[in-house]
């Protein structure tokens, strides 16, 4: 793990949040429908849930390293938790602000009302007891303990459960809120328009009583457990990484905890006894509100059908070649293909993969898959590939988080129908978004490929902002050919000049274009880079970002996540301006652009400037080489580089201040401008 340098170098868990700020920002944004900012909530709590579960538990787990070692690698490990806690306690107390005093208010005014048990008229009463008596409590299983014996209490990861309290002092109970069997919202009654919608929590809480019918409690109070995502495994093992992953998964039920999150009213003596049962220290305790799993709201019920609540409906523009094309491969080695997800549909890559399974004259698919869908039209045609009598090779990222079952489990489904799947390495991630087919075409073999920003997954590409090309240039599928010969073990390197490829050449690459502008800069010749990514953490290209500033490079970033580079300082970064754009679809694509001299130099693919995707994965970076469509991405770029209703600034400061616009100024969401810009082009 990356460690920071306090001058020079932001600790990336600590920035992390203060992109998570930026999706709290949206919740409160009355920009956005009502409907759309509770998603926002949503999306906030969940990605708390996976830091805490993946980049604190890796903080705790740096505890454990020696003294000694820590200090000589600077690693402050407990200092960095402490400023997470209290980051996070902050952004909950404005979560809470927003739910309270924006959310509630405004469903109630559109005829929605979230009603609590202490709030529940005679008939909720009967509803809530029928309620539970018909379709909750076959799933409630009651916990009682005995505090004056030795007790182990377990709490499965991200559940809801009740913590009840006693007049006995000596009991606690803990009873789960079966969420997964139920849901997490029921609808109560509507009477005259006004809807009434309840937490299940709250049937539970009325009910409780029927579960502990002969004691007297005083108190119930929501917790939730997150326990370490990481699966214990060692990478060095012998045998299929894919088996072991696989083996492993149950264990991440029951990891490490990382962080209890409890009602705030929970009485102090009971706080002690609680952090005794699960054995935590005081630092994993985060006191909340009185509920917890916000990312239920994802699922929240409109019952009104309002379309003023939610996001406009903006429907997939037609590419103005391929939507009216019979034949992908005569178009695509015509000339380049460009798709920009969720502007057009992910379509267009499925019916590639299906006219290629149906083409007599196609031989062979080749696909690298990190995050597989469910079972999806991509998936069936490969599966009908097969069953036509074509080689179809599979590279399954059998790592890729919260995805190993489902990948693992796919990979299985294509090796039963012939395919030759190749699982992921030790130590090495396949992060890469390729797809290679070999087709005869007389007496010459010819390729087509597709290098992408995004997974390719359907569902996903519906809200992942995200850039794709489909071609047949010779030297682009020559060396990706390469590529699928080392993932399948006959070559040792690739050997590429053209495409940049993890963790082969693209540090290599990319230092000597950022070299480039350098010594244009000093030679006085017009020097700039402008690079769009998730995250920047690499040490070396922040340190080279640097030099380049401070020898008059103009670097001009789009960061949507995470950076550690220090913005704005003068006489280190003066030349570098970030902004990070948050909005409607999560922004993915990378994009690199260099000035190169006047003779722009453009990239795009799967890779930020992280150590682990240009040191430790297969990343796969193409350059532009049509013109048209280099001229494409440069307009895109260009309007999220000038957007000033949803950018904010990533100053030294950190402070997530959105852009101001100067009185006149045109209001560009640059989301809404790509849609009208993409739909001009195509459909004109």
């Amino acid at each position: 793990m990356q460690q920071p340098n306090d001058d020079r170098f932001r600790h990336r868990d600590l920035n992390w949040l203060s992109f998570n700020e930026r999706v709290l920002q949206e919740a409160a944004d009355k920009i956005n429908p009502l409907y759309e900012r509770m998603k926002f909530l949503a999306i906030f709590s969940s990605n708390l849930d996976e830091y805490f579960r993946v980049r604190v538990s890796q903080l705790r787990q740096m505890k454990r390293v020696k003294k000694s070692i820590r200090k000589k690698l600077a690693l402050r490990p407990s200092k960095i938790t402490k400023q997470i806690i209290k980051e996070v306690k902050e952004q909950q107390n404005a979560f809470g602000d927003i739910y309270h005093n924006q959310i509630i208010p405004e469903l109630a005014e559109n005829g929605i009302h979230i009603k609590d048990a202490a709030h529940y008229s005679d008939n909720h009463k009967k509803f809530a007891n029928s309620y539970f008596n018909k379709k909750v409590e076959k799933h409630i299983k009651p916990m009682l303990i005995d505090l004056n014996k030795e007790n182990e209490l377990f709490l499965e990861n991200s559940v809801l459960y009740f913590l009840i309290t006693f007049k006995n002092e000596d009991k606690l109970a803990v009873v789960n809120i079966p969420v997964e069997e139920c849901g997490r919202f029921v609808m109560m009654d509507d009477v005259d328009g006004e809807y009434n919608i309840t937490y299940l929590d709250e049937i539970v809480r009325h009910e409780a009583f029927k579960i502990f019918p002969e004691d007297d409690i005083t108190g119930i109070y929501e917790i939730k457990l997150s326990r370490d995502a990481e699966l214990y495994i060692d990478d060095i093992y012998e045998g299929v990484l894919a088996e072991k992953i696989y083996a492993s998964l149950n264990q991440r039920t029951d990891g490490q905890p990382t962080r209890l999150l409890y009602d705030a009213k929970l009485p102090k003596e009971i706080h002690k006894k609680v952090r005794k049962l699960l054995n935590l220290g005081k630092i994993d305790m985060m006191p909340g509100g009185q509920y917890h799993n916000f990312k239920d709201f994802f699922s929240f019920p409109d019952p009104t059908n309002n379309t003023r609540l939610h996001f406009k409906e903006l429907p997939a523009l037609p590419h103005k070649t391929l939507d009216k094309s019979k034949n992908y491969f005569e178009d695509i080695a015509e000339k380049d293909q460009a798709l920009h997800f969720p502007y057009m549909s992910f379509s267009y890559v499925e019916k590639f993969v299906d006219m290629a399974a149906e083409d007599k004259d196609v031989t062979d698919i080749s696909i690298s898959l990190y995050r597989v869908a469910d079972e999806s039209q991509l998936t069936n045609s490969l599966i009908k590939a097969l069953e036509n009598g074509k080689k179809v090779t599979v590279f399954v990222e059998a790592k890729a988080r919260f995805d190993e079952e489902n990948n693992i489990s796919w990979g299985r489904k294509f090796e039963e129908k012939g395919a030759n799947v190749i699982y992921s390495y030790p130590k090495v991630k396949v992060h890469s978004k390729i797809m290679l087919i070999g087709r005869n075409e007389g007496e010459e073999k010819v390729r087509y490929a597709y290098i992408g920003t995004g997974n390719f997954n359907a569902e996903t590409s519906k809200i992942y902002c995200d850039h794709a090309i489909f071609t047949a240039n010779k030297n682009i599928t020559k060396e990706l050919h390469r590529l699928f010969k080392v993932l399948e073990g006959e070559l040792i390197i690739p050997r590429e000049k053209n495409l940049l490829i993890s963790p082969f050449s693209t540090r290599q690459e990319f230092v000597k274009l950022i070299y480039n502008e350098i010594e244009n800069a000093r030679e006085g010749k017009k020097a700039k880079i402008t690079a769009k990514m998730n995250s920047l953490e690499d040490e070396e290209m922040i340190e080279l970002l640097y030099k380049a500033s401070e020898a008059g490079v103009e670097i001009r970033m789009l960061i949507r996540g995470f950076t550690c580079l220090i913005p704005g300082i003068k006489g280190l970064s003066e030349n570098i301006y970030i902004t990070s754009v948050v909005d409607r679809y999560l922004e993915h694509g990378r994009i690199y652009l260099f000035e190169n001299g006047g003779e722009e130099l453009m990239f795009y693919g799967s890779a930020d400037w992280m150590n682990r995707n240009l040191d430790r994965r297969i990343e796969v970076i193409s350059p532009v080489l049509d013109e048209d469509i280099k001229q494409e991405f440069k307009e895109i770029l260009n309007i999220q580089l000038k957007d000033n209703v949803k950018a904010r600034i990533q100053d030294a400061e950190e402070s997530n201040k959105y852009i101001e616009r100067k009185k006149g100024d045109k209001k560009i969401r640059s989301q809404y401008e790509i849609y009208k810009y993409l739909k001009k082009k195509h459909t004109s």
